[in-house]
């Protein structure tokens, strides 16, 4: 077709027709770039043809046409131009503000809430007059690049045991070498009470899960009264030992040593148990001391008990509260439990499942991690 001759006219090389034609053909190819080297293909076989017959055959404008193939004459280049962006609307003083409001609590400012929000430091700002509109999504995007969780919380505990290192690395020297200690006849075991397990039914029958919707369970309910779980964790294993009592004492901590424990220490002819312990009151150090001393007389038991506690508040470093979160998590929520009877029975089931594939906890919190985080905090 005849006409004006243009200025710009697309003029390939054969590597280059090549490379463009497999580009436009390429199933991976970006359909922008597919688009652009189609229509210069197209400009480069057809240089009598009009912007706009070239627009009808990529299905674009001649105004589109017209501006790739003045790109491609001068830079030779499908990819975008660099853009500028939209200029700034706030000075780096308002963007540092927000970062140093995400970083102070929200009492230092006398504002009666507990962890800042977005729209709360927006506001705060606009407050302040450091601006007079702020966007909430403008916040979250500054604090997103700063890494800044302000809603999030994570609970952690200083040591208050002055003598925790001391305390604390026997324990952990028996955690690493449980599994050689049980070969030899050393049994180390972790032991505790989950207290008042609510045996809670519930008013309305719970319902399983359905595709549409996660399981059903009914807010009220009635108590049908409840039970305190003594447990023990054998380190190397992995295994559980437990007995449920109505009540959390010392007697009944006695109860599960002597009905538990030791039958399981005869059978396996253990020469010696260690016994991991925090301090609690149902197995305060001195009590718990002489009631061993006078036992180990009168059974003449062919092994001996050795009670370790661990440090004040470290009930952290107790293996068997682990175990007591998989309880909870797998067993005990939702609470749906008729009586009592029948939550002493699938707690004594569950552990009987545990037992089936038990494995020892991979323990990994090292004598060696510790001195270096308590080397200068202690």
């Amino acid at each position: 077709m005849s006409g004006r001759r243009k200025t710009y006219q697309v003029k390939l090389t054969q590597a280059q027709q090549e490379q463009l034609q497999q580009l436009g053909t390429a199933r991976k190819s970006p359909q922008s770039l597919a688009k652009r080297a189609k229509a210069l293909v197209i400009c480069a076989n057809n240089p009598d043809w009009t912007d706009a017959q070239v627009a009808k055959e990529v299905q674009g404008s001649a105004a589109w046409v017209r501006k790739w193939r003045k790109r491609w004459c001068q830079t030779q280049c499908l990819e975008e131009a660099p853009r500028s962006g939209c200029p700034r609307k706030f000075l780096p003083n308002v963007r540092a503000s927000v970062t140093a409001l995400a970083c102070t609590q929200p009492s230092q400012m006398n504002v009666p809430l507990a962890r800042w929000s977005c729209s709360e430091i927006a506001s705060q700002l606009i407050t302040l007059g450091i601006v007079v509109s702020l966007a909430t999504v403008t916040v979250w995007r500054w604090l997103k690049a700063e890494k800044l969780k302000q809603e999030r919380f994570h609970s952690w505990m200083h040591p208050m045991d002055e003598h925790f290192v001391a305390k604390a690395t026997p324990i952990l020297k028996l955690y690493a070498q449980a599994s050689f200690l049980i070969k030899a006849g050393f049994w180390v075991v972790c032991v505790d009470e989950k207290t008042s397990i609510q045996a809670g039914h519930p008013l309305h029958p719970t319902e399983p899960p359905n595709p549409s919707h996660p399981v059903h369970v009914a807010p009220r309910y009635e108590r049908q009264g409840a039970l305190n779980l003594f447990a023990a964790l054998s380190v190397a294993e992995g295994l559980i030992y437990g007995l449920c009592r109505d009540n959390k004492k010392f007697i009944d901590f006695q109860a599960f040593i002597l009905e538990v424990l030791v039958p399981e220490a005869i059978r396996r002819r253990v020469r010696h148990i260690y016994l991991i312990l925090d301090n609690g009151s149902t197995h305060a150090p001195k009590q718990l001391l002489d009631w061993l001393k006078q036992k180990q007389l009168e059974q003449e038991w062919q092994f001996t008990i050795e009670p370790i506690w661990l440090p004040k508040y470290a009930s952290w470093l107790d293996q068997i509260e682990i175990w007591f979160s998989i309880v909870q998590r797998k067993l005990l929520t939702p609470n749906d439990f008729p009586n009592r009877e029948t939550l002493r029975e699938r707690l004594m089931a569950f552990i009987a499942h545990h037992n089936a594939s038990a494995k020892p906890i991979k323990w990994s919190y090292t004598i060696a991690q510790m001195q270096k985080k308590f080397a200068t905090n202690l």
